[in-house]
């Protein structure tokens, strides 16, 4: 197993806990994003610089993983991608996306998106803290406990 994350907009205290995890482990973690990101001295953290564009870093996620990864991201049709090509995806809110619950919240992602572009409801998610980076934590956790049996 192998975890990739979707990082140009990944909130850094879930990169912190993915180091902390990677090295705990021994599991590799793989930052991709379109520009450098520094990440800590360790034979388990990497990152990987893909060229700027549309869904760039998405594809080469797919490109590469392996069935059985977890992918962390927060776009809903990357992880409808991941969960279809048999990984597993993660929200930094610490929403696991399976093959059970993907078609739920790609839905739902769907139809606040054509909400949003009527007026009828506005804004983004709530901001980011505490309670999300323990959520986040705590499945990444159950995650790593359960491929690890």
């Amino acid at each position: 197993m192998q975890i990739w994350v979707d990082a140009d907009a990944c909130p850094r205290a879930v990169k912190e806990v993915l180091f902390r995890v990677a090295d705990r482990v021994a599991v590799l973690v793989t930052l991709v994003a379109n520009q450098y990101l520094p990440t800590p001295k360790s034979p388990y953290v990497r990152a990987l610089v893909v060229p700027g564009g549309f869904d760039v870093a998405d594809n080469e996620i797919v490109r590469r993983m392996l069935p059985g990864d977890l992918v962390v991201t927060a776009d809903i049709p990357l992880a409808d991608e991941v969960v279809g090509a048999g990984g597993v995806a993660l929200n930094p809110r610490g929403t696991l996306y399976t093959a059970e619950n993907i078609k739920d919240h790609l839905q739902r992602r769907d139809m606040l998106e054509e909400l949003r572009a009527s007026g009828t409801v506005g804004g983004g998610p709530d901001p980011y803290g505490k309670k999300e980076i323990q959520a986040f934590a705590n499945a990444l956790d159950r995650f790593v406990a359960r491929a690890g049996e």
